[in-house]
């Protein structure tokens, strides 16, 4: 509990400190583009800033999901989880989740990428 707890807290964190550095209703406004049906200015931080929010919620559960789901699936599949006596019988962690889960995104954009480069249309679609 205590750790999905701080990766949902740190989460929130890490999201305000690097959207609110980047002032993105001001950047808008000055590179001449609006959100349609939101006035320029205060409206739109206030938009952007509940999008955001909103958005965050749902990344930060389920990142806190992913932070404690080999110990869940431990307890499930080994019936039981035991730090001491390493008797863990599902050896994913949550940091190799996150890992592969990048790893084959990435390797997916660049096989379009090639796929594109010789006219092709691509195997996704």
């Amino acid at each position: 509990m205590f750790l999905f707890l701080t990766v949902v807290v740190f989460t929130f964190f890490y999201t305000l400190v690097i959207f609110q550095q980047q002032n993105l209703a001001e950047n808008l406004q000055r590179q001449g583009g609006f959100i349609p049906g939101i006035r320029p200015g205060r409206p739109t931080e206030e938009y952007i800033n509940r999008v955001l929010l909103r958005i965050t919620w749902g990344g930060a559960f389920f990142l806190g999901f992913v932070a404690v789901a080999p110990f869940v699936f431990a307890v499930i599949v080994g019936g039981g989880f035991s730090l001491r006596g390493r008797s863990q019988a599902f050896g994913i962690t949550s940091t190799g989740l996150i890992i592969v889960v990048g790893v084959v995104l990435d390797t997916m954009r660049q096989i379009e990428a090639q796929l594109l480069m010789r006219q092709y249309e691509g195997f996704i679609r």
